[in-house]
C-alpha cells in the first residue's frame, strides 16, 4: 500500500464516495480487500451507525474526531493497534526503539493477518521528546510493565499535564504508576493473541476480531474519553466496550498471565498442567486474602464468546505468549516481576505464601538475563525444584 488509509481519505471528496449508511467510503480501497473485504467494511459501517444511533458522532474516516493516537510501544499489542487504528483512518504515531524503531522508518510497520500482510507509513520516534505534543492527545501505554516508569517519566517531561494515558499492558501496577503523573489515566484489558518477533513486524493472530480491549477510568468509572477510546477501538475492528469496573477485569487477566512463566521457562507444549493449576491457585488464594475482586472464569469465557479466534499466518500458528516472545528475541528483560511478582508481593503483604509464583519470577527473570531460549526447563524439573 502506497499511502495510509488516512492519507487517501483526507483526499476524497463525499461525491466520489459510496454512502453506506451513515459512512462514505471509497469502495476501491485496495486496504478493504486485505482486511477481509466487505466483512471488514461491514464492522466500520455497523460500527458507525451505532455511534449515530446513541447520539454520539462516528471517528476517523468515520466522521472526524481530531484525537491522535500516540502508542508508546509499537511491539506486539502496539504495532496491531497502531496498524489498524491507522487504517481506520485516524491519527496515529509510534515510539518504539532500537533495529524495530529503524525498520518502520525505513520500510513501515508491517502488520500480517491470517487474511494477509499490509504495511502502513506512521510517524515513528525514538522518546517522548521527539513528539510535538497537543493538548488532546492519548497516549497508549504498551511497553511490558518493567518499562512502565521510564516511559511514564518520558512521558510526564515532554507531553501536557492534560495527557490521556491508557495502559494498554498486563498486570495490574501500571495504572498506579500512571496516575502519580496524569490525572487522566485508563486501565485497559487486552485480549489479543500478538506477535511481535522481527523488527517492523507485527502479527495479528485472531480474526476476523483481532481482539477484545475494555477500557476504564483508574481506578474505577467511565467518562466521555473513555467512551471515546472504546469507539475509536471498535472502528479499528476490536471488540471494546467502556467499562466502569476495568481493573476487575485486569486482576482476572492478571490470574490467566500467571502461566505465562510457565510458558516461558518449560515451553508453550506443557499447556495448563500441574505447574499452571499451582501458580493460578496460588494466585487465586492471595487475592482472596487480600480482598480483590476480579471477573470469574464464566465471566471471562462470556466475554471472549467466540470473538478470539486464532488462525494460522502463512501456514504457521501462534507458539508463544508474550513472555515467551522475550525469551525468544532475547530481550534481556521480561514481565515476571509484575504477573507472578505482583502474586508475591500481595501473597507477603497478607502473610499468603506463594512459591510457586516466587519460584517461576525468579527461573524467569535467570533466563531472561542470561538469554535463555525458552522452554530451556522442562515442568518436571522445576515441580522438583519448587518440591524440594
Amino acid at each position: 500500500m502506497a499511502s495510509s488509509p488516512r492519507a487517501r481519505a483526507s483526499a476524497l471528496r463525499v461525491a466520489d464516495c459510496a454512502l453506506i449508511g451513515a459512512v462514505a467510503i471509497d469502495p476501491s480501497y485496495a486496504y478493504l480487500s486485505q482486511r477481509g473485504g466487505t466483512g471488514w467494511l461491514r464492522r466500520l459501517t455497523d460500527c458507525s451507525a451505532g455511534c449515530v444511533e446513541a447520539g454520539r458522532r462516528p471517528i476517523g474516516i468515520l466522521g472526524g474526531v481530531t484525537r491522535r493516537y500516540v502508542i508508546f510501544g509499537a511491539g506486539a499489542i502496539g504495532g496491531v493497534m497502531a496498524a489498524l487504528l491507522d487504517w481506520a483512518g485516524l491519527e496515529v504515531a509510534v515510539i518504539a526503539r532500537g533495529a524495530h524503531l529503524a525498520a518502520i522508518r525505513e520500510r513501515g510497520l508491517t502488520l500480517r493477518t491470517p487474511e494477509g500482510d499490509a504495511t502502513v507509513r506512521v510517524p515513528a520516534a525514538g522518546s517522548a521528546g521527539e513528539i510535538r505534543w497537543r493538548d488532546d492527545d492519548v497516549a497508549v501505554l504498551a511497553v511490558k510493565s518493567q518499562d512502565t516508569d521510564a516511559a511514564v517519566h518520558d512521558l510526564a517531561v515532554a507531553a501536557p499535564p492534560s495527557l490521556v494515558v491508557v495502559c494498554a499492558q498486563n498486570g495490574v501496577a501500571n495504572e498506579r504508576a500512571a496516575l502519580r503523573r496524569f490525572e487522566n489515566t485508563l486501565g485497559m484489558l487486552v485480549i489479543c493473541p500478538a506477535t511481535h518477533l522481527a523488527p517492523g513486524v507485527v502479527e495479528a493472530e485472531s480474526s476476523p476480531c483481532p481482539g477484545v480491549m475494555d477500557v476504564g477510568r483508574f481506578p474505577g468509572g467511565v467518562d466521555t474519553v473513555a467512551e471515546e477510546v472504546a469507539a475509536a477501538l471498535r472502528a479499528a475492528t476490536f471488540d471494546s466496550r467502556a467499562v466502569p469496573d476495568v481493573m476487575r477485569w485486569k486482576y482476572a487477566k492478571l490470574l490467566s498471565n500467571l502461566g505465562n512463566a510457565v510458558e516461558a521457562v518449560c515451553g508453550p507444549r506443557v499447556g495448563e498442567g500441574e505447574l499452571h493449576k499451582v501458580v493460578r491457585g496460588e494466585g487465586e488464594a492471595v487475592l482472596r486474602a487480600a480482598g480483590i475482586a476480579h471477573a470469574s472464569p464464566a465471566e471471562d469465557a462470556a466475554r471472549r464468546g467466540d470473538l478470539i479466534s486464532i488462525r494460522p499466518i502463512e501456514g504457521r500458528r501462534r507458539i508463544g505468549s508474550s513472555s515467551w516472545q522475550s525469551l525468544a528475541r532475547a530481550a534481556g528483560s521480561i514481565e515476571a516481576d509484575y504477573l507472578n511478582g505482583e502474586i508475591v508481593l500481595l501473597g507477603r503483604l497478607h502473610e499468603v505464601p506463594a512459591p510457586a509464583n516466587a519460584l517461576l519470577q525468579r527461573l524467569a527473570n535467570r533466563m531472561a538475563r542470561e538469554r535463555l531460549l525458552p522452554g530451556s526447563m522442562g515442568e518436571g524439573e522445576v515441580l522438583a525444584a519448587l518440591r524440594a
